[in-house]
């Protein structure tokens, strides 16, 4: 069986952002195991207008197109989310909707408050609409990790909860992402 290819979506854009650190370290893993291939997108190199708006200038269109091209490469998705306010980035959920995610697997490794928990729970939902699987199993990264990150020089992989967490939702990411591979290629051929 081919790899699957699994692109770890960086969710925030803001200046001084802790989104990188979470980023890494699931690309980290996941580039570890022999049945998946990973790459980040950071949407900061994907400067897109607000989906729907008409004063959108011809760079922030051909970006967004540069994004859907990009993510129909894809088996599957792993999303930083940053919780501000109870929600997921207004940048995120932009791409979200300026995205191509139908029938394909989609995780979360959420940070801030709860852990991002607030904010992957929205985007569960949000990806129902968009016809993609939702693994069961989030990372959350707590406000104390979050910290000791920052400040203590502590990486992620130091907690073993964490690990345990990015394990699961790796195995699910290849379960849903083999399975719904497979059924594409059903649907194409017939």
């Amino acid at each position: 069986m081919s790899k699957l290819k699994i692109a770890v979506i960086v969710g925030s854009t803001r200046i001084g952002r802790f989104a990188q650190h979470p980023a890494k370290w699931i690309a980290d893993l996941t580039g570890q195991r022999s049945d998946l291939d990973v790459e980040v997108l950071d949407l900061l190199d994907y400067p897109m207008h607000f989906f729907g708006e008409e004063r959108a200038t011809t760079a922030e269109s051909e970006s967004a197109e540069r994004w859907k091209k990009k993510l129909r490469e894809f088996d599957g998705f792993i999303f930083t989310v940053a919780e501000y306010n109870h929600a997921p980035t207004a940048v995120l959920k932009n791409a979200i909707d300026l995205g191509e995610f139908i029938q394909k697997p989609v995780g979360f490794v959420g940070y801030g408050g709860v852990g991002g928990a607030r904010a992957v729970e929205q985007l569960r939902l949000i990806f129902v609409e968009m016809s993609a699987a939702s693994v069961k199993t989030g990372v959350h990264i707590a406000f104390s990790e979050y910290l000791a990150v920052l400040k203590e020089g502590k990486g992620l992989g130091d907690y073993p909860h964490l690990n345990e967490a990015a394990k699961n939702l790796l195995d699910q990411i290849t379960w849903w992402g083999n399975a719904l591979k497979a059924a594409r290629a059903v649907v194409t051929a017939s």
